[in-house]
């Protein structure tokens, strides 16, 4: 795996979830092709890989996989799930294939791999839990609302906490949106259907 000439732009890589996703191969099959090195990866010194995106591009045409044209990307609403909890996030993964709008969803386990793979995947709206393992949602958010580069992306959280457990963490970054647990579906297939509608008229 190589450790030097890494790219230095974060939309120049991804971590190893996104690559899967891009690839419509497991996880674990990508790891076994950085081992085989027929993707370029590297490991950061806290020990997270990332893929360079310029292999992916490359694998793809080697392997005759077709990406997504640009215009059919435009047409799907992209969406980013952070839930750790297992059951959770399968139910929101398969709620996004059966919505009445095309959805694109990339669904992930934790705060860090949101923030690995955010800059590579731009989506036009972030789901996330705020009670998490490590990197939480109020961290998550905190740091993506201090960059500009991600301004454009919509925020809703999804959680158990009551007002006053949120407000006791610092509360949420302004614009966030917030909807409690259990999650109302039908809400969040009209919120979808609103945000495509809106996207078209920008």
């Amino acid at each position: 795996m190589s450790t030097s000439n890494t790219p230095e732009r974060p939309e120049d890589y991804c971590g190893t979830t996104y690559a899967a996703k891009l690839l419509g191969l497991s996880v674990g099959t990508i790891q076994t092709l950085v081992e085989k090195s027929e993707l370029q990866a590297w490991k950061t010194q806290g020990g997270h890989r990332r893929i360079a995106m310029q292999s992916i591009r490359d694998y793809q045409r080697r392997h005759n996989m077709t990406s997504m044209a640009p215009e059919s990307r435009n047409n799907r609403l992209k969406v980013l799930l952070v839930e750790d909890d297992d059951v959770t996030r399968e139910m929101m993964r398969e709620f996004c294939t059966r919505c009445d709008i095309p959805v694109d969803c990339t669904a992930m386990a934790s705060g860090l791999e949101a923030l690995i793979d955010i800059s590579s995947i731009m989506p036009d709206i972030l789901i996330a839990d705020l009670n998490m393992p490590g990197v939480d949602g109020f961290e998550l958010l905190r740091t993506l609302r201090q960059n500009p580069t991600f301004n454009r992306i919509t925020y809703l959280v999804i959680s158990a906490l009551s007002a006053e457990e949120i407000e006791s963490r610092g509360s949420l970054p302004e614009g966030t949106i917030f909807m409690a647990k259990p999650v109302n579906l039908q809400w969040l297939n009209g919120f979808f259907t609103a945000l495509m509608t809106h996207r078209h008229a920008d």
